[in-house]
């Protein structure tokens, strides 16, 4: 069945319908023009229309997200054993490991996983894809390259209240790792929101932390052990020093007690080279070198106040800012100081008198760096005031070399790993200087600007070709420099040699001159003082007024007889113009 609708509606409803019609336009309005107006336009000759015959284009920029990455390791912990077996008890455990290697199938699995475990050693053994082909070449052709550095990475504080990068530490099996301690040396700006951490970074990985270290007062210096990479040691700025187990956490294992520390910042500390690898030494300008062994932190093993009246009279002990421990030289070691000396010291002498040996003197203030050439350890370096000096432990009045005078002041500065005349200073205008005075001896060879800020402290790695800078809004930069400037070059070492031997001769020389007339000075003013002990007030009075008389006559006639030998020659040559007139 079919189903329609019909809807209905009256043609009222559609309205009127639409004529359309032929017919010419109609003027509605017409607005007649206005005199006053027109005597306000003003004509724009040239007229500039913007026109755009091309389709818009927008630029747009795109950088992706820095991908992070962090190292992760497990710590496999004995375990698995049976609830019937006490893993404590030691007769328990070996009666059910003789069961469990009685077991067929744990020989078979012991079996096949030794054949795959052979395999792999012979194929080590085979070929070594770890070689090093040209390990042995210590002696290059010196590089036609010109001396460069680049900025490999920069490693940023993360915290808002940005503190000083006071040192740096690489990490000793493979320098993969960078320790940095921060704190701020101005207490006057400290505030109480500051945070005290410091870090270890990954250098492949600027973006974060790998570790954070947690101390109870900011570290100055931070230090890690060469025999076991996992332990570090710092000083901090309240005198005390802790200790570090990167796989215990970020908390310090122990720390020195209070009333056994330092009484200021601890500046600089230096493991020692021991059969445990547990001994250090730590530096403080409150005067006194500390020794310490990590087993028992309570209180140091040992204690040397500088004062060099050598009386150990703490209040007139110098302030030590660096140290210097070479490992070829056990028993000595130099300490940098306040006052711009420098404190050679013998650990293993029978008295603390004994123990400081010699001083050098030659800076204006704090020695920030002093350390020994690695090639010629009786060469060490200083960096303080606005030059660094290179000294000979042979001339103590003197250094054999220094640079020249900056312009800013030099906070920090070390010796190259592999060449032997090559050192770096960095300074507060935030530049780097490398020098090399067989090249160059008045002028440093290359000049970096790392950043704005000043520069405090740097650390260079045992290859010498990465340099890492800490500046004073707690930026660290990794730098790596050209190859020449890290390459041993032909002869160098000899050429060295000459440098230093002709150098501290020439010092000799000086040395002996500048003796020899102190000398001569000291007994001529002991004679005059004989002289004038041995004549009698009343004597010498006549004989003074005597002689002067005397010399006062002697000058008159000598004086006469010059003008009237002058007024002679003149009439006679009066007498002979008159004469051929």
């Amino acid at each position: 069945m079919e189903i329609v609708y019909v809807y209905t509606k009256k043609r009222s409803e559609f309205g009127r319908q639409c004529n359309f019609s032929d017919r010419p336009a109609e003027l509605h309005v017409d607005i007649l023009p206005d005199p006053s107006l027109a005597a306000n336009f003003v004509e724009r000759d040239p007229c500039d229309v913007p026109t755009q015959c091309t389709q818009e284009m927008s630029e747009h920029e795109v950088n992706t997200e820095r991908f992070e990455h962090e190292t992760r390791g497990i710590n496999h912990a004995e375990g698995g054993w049976p609830k019937d077996v006490n893993p404590q008890e030691m007769e328990q455990t070996i009666r059910f490991r003789k069961k469990v290697e009685k077991d067929e199938n744990y020989i078979n699995t012991i079996m096949h996983l030794g054949s795959l475990m052979e395999h792999c050693i012979k194929q080590n053994n085979a070929i070594d894809i770890y070689e090093e082909y040209f390990d042995g070449e210590e002696v290059v052709e010196e590089a036609e390259e010109q001396p460069s550095a680049k900025t490999i990475n920069v490693f940023r504080d993360p915290n808002p209240v940005k503190r000083t990068a006071t040192s740096l530490s690489w990490h000793p099996d493979r320098n993969r790792k960078l320790a940095v301690a921060y704190s701020s040396l101005e207490f006057q700006r400290t505030t109480q929101d500051m945070n005290y951490d410091s870090y270890i970074w990954d250098i492949e990985n600027p973006n974060k932390p790998e570790m954070t270290l947690k101390p109870v007062s900011p570290l100055v210096c931070l230090e890690y052990n060469p025999k076991d990479s996992h332990i570090l040691i710092g000083g901090s700025y309240n005198g005390q020093l802790a200790y570090w187990d990167t796989r215990k956490g970020s908390q310090p294992v122990e720390m020195s007690t209070m009333e056994h520390s330092h009484r200021d910042p601890v500046y600089k500390v230096i493991w020692l080279q021991s059969k445990t690898g547990t001994d250090a030494f730590s530096a403080s300008t409150d005067g006194q070198v500390l020794w310490w062994d990590i087993r028992k932190f309570s209180e140091p093993t040992e204690r040397l106040v500088l004062d060099p009246s050598k009386k150990g009279n703490l209040e007139n002990a110098l302030g030590a800012i660096s140290l210097e421990f070479e490992t070829t030289m056990p028993t000595k070691f130099m300490v940098g100081t306040e006052q711009g000396l420098v404190v050679s010291c013998n650990r293993k002498a029978k008295t603390p008198a004994e123990k400081i040996v010699c001083t050098y003197s030659g800076h204006h203030g704090p020695i920030y760096a002093l350390q020994r050439n690695p090639f010629f350890p009786k060469n060490f370096l200083t960096v303080a005031d606005w030059t660094a000096r290179i000294w000979s432990e042979d001339i103590k009045e003197s250094s054999i070399m220094w640079t020249k005078y900056h312009s800013a002041n030099l906070l920090d500065g070390c010796w190259s790993p592999m060449r032997p005349s090559v050192f770096f200073t960095i300074k507060m205008d935030g530049t780097l200087d490398v020098w090399d005075f067989l090249f160059k001896q008045n002028d440093p060879t290359l000049t970096l600007k790392v950043c704005d800020e000043a520069l405090y402290s740097m650390q260079v790695q045992d290859n010498g070709r990465f340099i890492a800078c800490g500046s004073q809004l707690g930026t660290a930069t990794l730098l790596e420099i050209s190859s020449g400037l890290c390459t041993l070059q032909r002869n160098e070492k000899a050429l060295a040699t000459a440098m230093f031997e002709r150098e501290t001769k020439r010092e000799k020389i000086l040395e002996a001159r500048h003796r020899e007339m102190r000398l001569k000075d000291r007994s001529r003013s002991e004679q005059s003082k004989e002289d004038d002990g041995n004549m009698d007030g009343e004597e010498s009075a006549e004989e003074m007024l005597a002689r002067s008389e005397k010399e006062f006559f002697e000058m008159v006639g000598a004086e006469q007889k010059k003008k009237e030998k002058e007024e002679e020659e003149q009439l006679d040559k009066e007498e002979e113009e008159d004469y051929f007139e």
